[in-house]
């Protein structure tokens, strides 16, 4: 599928990428994404591709004048619903292809009381990208009443190889070589949620040396009080091979960002 690969350049650089999420809103709206175009515009420079919903990307001025690889997300809940672990599809990849996707993604909650009609929607949208040939992020979490742990982490990328994912996104957890070790297409672990830059720079560096093809990071870049220094941060571990210590040296010799 030559066009799909095409399109995976797009999102994975030599073998390495860095992916921003900004698909948060629709969840629970959250600090940092105000002006999501100009989030983009700071971080341009260092992340390969972002994630958006439709709205965002259908009423963006800047996305087809940047270099960014554009992933429109196709699954949605909210925190307020009954059961947040419910995602559901709100889109499909004709809509996406038409704003211009790079990639579609959708979110599965393996362990959750509706896993099983995520699954087989996630199974069916692999199905469509493959005849259009655009690529299919899955973003697969063990949620509801299962523990994230090394076994349930790597069943989820599993789940996303098996059912014909062309990239998985799943949490990091350690023996992280384990999980990309029972996944054939690239993994990228996710970011989590706002902590210290400090830690998330080593487990990133951790990540890239057990097998991850990148990480796919949204509040700590976004909800960074200078998201274009952790952005160039991530960069240069993900794509410049640097050690987390040589970057936070640097940053701090630079006097930018907030490294102790």
């Amino acid at each position: 599928m030559i066009g799909k690969k095409r399109w995976l350049k797009r999102i994975i650089r030599n073998g390495r990428t860095l992916i921003m999420p900004v698909d948060h809103g629709v969840t629970k709206v959250e600090q940092g994404l105000e002006n999501v175009d100009e989030l983009i515009r700071t971080v341009e420079d260092y992340v390969d591709a972002v994630v958006l919903h439709k709205g965002l990307a259908k009423n963006s001025k800047i996305l087809e004048e940047v270099e960014v690889g554009l992933i429109v997300h196709l699954s949605a809940s909210t925190y307020l619903s009954r059961d947040p672990n419910d995602k559901r599809i709100i889109s499909d990849i004709e809509s996406a292809l038409k704003l211009g996707a790079d990639a579609v993604s959708v979110h599965v909650n393996i362990g959750s009381e509706t896993e099983g009609r995520q699954l087989e929607e996630l199974g069916k949208i692999c199905d469509r990208g493959d005849e259009y040939g655009i690529p299919v992020l899955a973003m697969i979490y063990p949620r509801g009443k299962v523990e994230q742990n090394l076994e349930t982490v790597k069943q989820a990328a599993r789940v996303g190889y098996e059912l014909g994912a062309d990239i998985v996104k799943v949490p990091y957890v350690e023996k992280f070589s384990e999980v990309v070790r029972y996944c054939k297409v690239p993994v990228v672990i996710a970011g989590g949620s706002k902590g210290d830059e400090i830690e998330l720079l080593r487990k990133v560096e951790t990540a890239i040396k057990e097998g991850a093809t990148g990480v796919a990071v949204g509040r700590n870049i976004f909800s960074n009080p200078s998201p274009r220094d952790i952005a160039r941060a991530l960069y240069s571990i993900i794509h410049e091979g640097m050690s987390a210590e040589e970057v936070i040296e640097n940053e701090r010799n630079l006097a930018l960002g907030r490294w102790r």
